[in-house]
């Protein structure tokens, strides 16, 4: 096994590519809980993962947890907290993809809005407006084949192209761990660190902290290469 300071260069540079979300508005919308419920069931998958995944996409910065457009519709407009809570809880880490989100929070909606009558509706605020989006990819001009170049990158580039290598790139399911972690185990051949950066949940803390903990494990195998290298 080769000491991880004694890895040369990648024959496959990673090259950041960053993106931009282009909005199209269905024409449906949700004007309380029951309707909220029945659009879940109808609308497009990439719908759901525009109200749900891509919300990262539009505040990079988020505190709390899990935050989605159907859990803030429900807080805001209709202002059931209960519901909003629990809508506000689903990890889309925790599942297998776009349409098991969807059958998570239809259950839940539904599981909700059983047992009352009348069903929480807006009184005096605005309905939910469906909406889906396409990702156009945007070339940054940065790429990196050795981990002090990707180090340098990630620190620079958008956080668009956070957003497309890491939680994009898991909704796709072409890549486990995402993209980062697929290349700096597969090109630098540092299994360990590639692991590390996979486990990171990138619904925590949104784009922001995804960079930040990147980074930070970055900066811990580069210092263990400096250690290496001084014995």
């Amino acid at each position: 096994m080769r000491l991880p300071h004694l890895f040369g260069p990648a024959t496959r540079p990673f090259t950041f590519v960053g993106c931009l979300e282009l909005r199209e508005i269905l024409g449906r919308r949700a004007r309380d809980e029951r309707e909220l419920m029945e659009e879940l069931e109808q609308i497009p998958a990439a719908s759901v993962y525009y109200h749900t995944h891509s919300i990262f996409l539009r505040h990079p910065r988020i505190d709390g947890a899990y935050p989605n457009d159907f859990a803030n519709w429900v807080a805001t407009q209709v202002r059931d907290q209960v519901l909003a809570e629990r809508l506000a809880v689903v990890d889309p880490y925790m599942l297998g993809g776009v349409e098991e989100l969807r059958e998570e929070l239809v259950s839940i909606v539904d599981s909700h809005i059983s047992a009352l009558n009348p069903v929480p509706r807006i009184v005096f605020g605005d309905p939910l407006f469906f909406v889906q989006s396409h990702l156009l990819e945007v070339p940054t001009g940065l790429e990196a084949t050795t981990l002090p170049d990707f180090r340098r990158c990630l620190a620079e580039v958008d956080l668009s192209a956070v957003y497309l290598h890491t939680l994009h790139a898991r909704v796709r399911g072409e890549v486990a761990g995402g993209d980062f972690a697929h290349w700096i185990g597969r090109e630098l051949g540092r299994d360990l660190l590639a692991a590390a950066i996979g486990r990171i949940n990138p619904y925590l803390g949104g784009l922001a902290e995804i960079r930040h903990e990147t980074l930070r494990l970055i900066d811990a195998e580069l210092e263990g290469d400096h250690g290496n290298h001084e014995r």
